[in-house]
């Protein structure tokens, strides 16, 4: 007896093309300027001004940038990886500017440890943690800083700025100084921050 075999056949695929180009999520979304900052664009340097500072900054090139009616918006000349890449990379930056200027960043770290103290003298940070000296850090003075010490509660360093990318530099070289370590989670840490802790040796064995 024969054996017997189906078969299954399936339609050639179908391309479709499309005139389309592919747009950024983020570049393509227009940036509204709000009241009280001011935008001046020359060639490619963008200075942006508010009650908070001011920031300036080079864009590349081949970005191009209209401002209409309170509105920027971004363009990019191809679909090529380089272009699209910076299309949403300067959106990003130039919001990041417009709401530095308007409202600033603020990031709060908390020192975890016991004898761990912070005290804030002019723009210079005095922390002790648990080095066998006391640690002086200049902090820049685009960077307003305050620190809180409650009793029974970790000391408190707030940094505030217009500068995001500036706060975000001075903020992870002060976490530097006493990283938090993996097991009982002392250091420096951003507060909120969630450290996963490593169980211990003795833990391991139980």
């Amino acid at each position: 007896m024969s054996e017997v075999r189906s078969f299954v056949t399936f339609p050639n695929p179908v391309i479709l093309r499309t005139n389309h180009r592919i747009m950024s999520r983020i570049g393509k979304l227009p940036l509204s300027i709000p009241s009280g900052v001011q935008v001046l664009m020359d060639k490619n340097l963008v200075t942006v001004k508010g009650p908070k500072g001011e920031l300036s900054r080079l864009v590349d090139p081949d970005i191009r940038l209209e401002m209409t009616d309170g509105v920027i918006t971004v363009s990019r000349p191809t679909d090529s990886k380089r272009h699209r890449a910076l299309h949403g990379l300067y959106r990003a930056l130039l919001a990041n500017m417009v709401h530095g200027v308007s409202e600033g960043y603020t990031l709060q770290q908390e020192l975890v440890g016991v004898g761990y103290r912070a005290n804030a003298n002019g723009q210079l940070l005095e922390l002790a943690l648990g080095y066998s000296h006391e640690i002086v850090m200049q902090i820049p003075k685009e960077v307003k800083l305050v620190t809180e010490t409650q009793k029974g509660k970790n000391p408190i360093v707030t940094l505030s700025s217009h500068d995001k990318e500036l706060l975000g530099q001075v903020a992870a070289k002060i976490r530097s100084l006493r990283a938090p370590e993996p097991y009982k989670g002392k250091g420096i840490r951003f507060v909120n921050e969630i450290i996963r802790k490593k169980a211990g040796k003795s833990a391991s064995k139980k």
